[in-house]
């Protein structure tokens, strides 16, 4: 049995982060905005578990625990707050709105866009 250290496991979410978001850019150039913005979200999804796994050493297992790991993570690195509106603006707008609903809108490809900047960012929080 292999064992991966957390920095291992951290590299390894952010690696695929950035994967997925490179596919959701991909998918957004051949025209389909509702499976990059779930790709979108995906990456962030992963960039913020990678986040929470690096300063607790717990990766979160459902997107509920995502969520409320981030949550009490600004409560002990108030710099967090910066990714907390963006991840629940991706979260609502590019899964729930675009994806799901069909409801995508003139930011939805922005958003799609600056996920790669999220996951600079809460890469470089995770090495503070």
């Amino acid at each position: 049995m292999t064992t991966t250290s957390v920095q291992d496991r951290v590299d390894e979410l952010f690696a695929d982060a950035r994967d997925i978001h490179a596919q959701a850019v991909q998918r957004l150039e051949h025209g389909d905005i509702r499976d990059a913005a779930e790709k979108a979200w995906c990456a962030t999804k992963r960039a913020t578990d990678a986040l929470i796994l690096a300063l607790t050493g717990d990766e979160p297992v459902t997107t509920a625990r995502t969520t409320d790991d981030l949550d009490d993570l600004t409560d002990q690195e108030p710099v967090a707050r910066t990714l907390q509106g963006r991840y629940y603006s991706r979260l609502g707008q590019l899964h729930g709105a675009c994806f799901y609903d069909g409801r995508c809108n003139r930011h939805t490809e922005r958003r799609i866009r600056e996920t790669a900047a999220y996951i600079d960012d809460a890469e470089a929080l995770a090495i503070r």
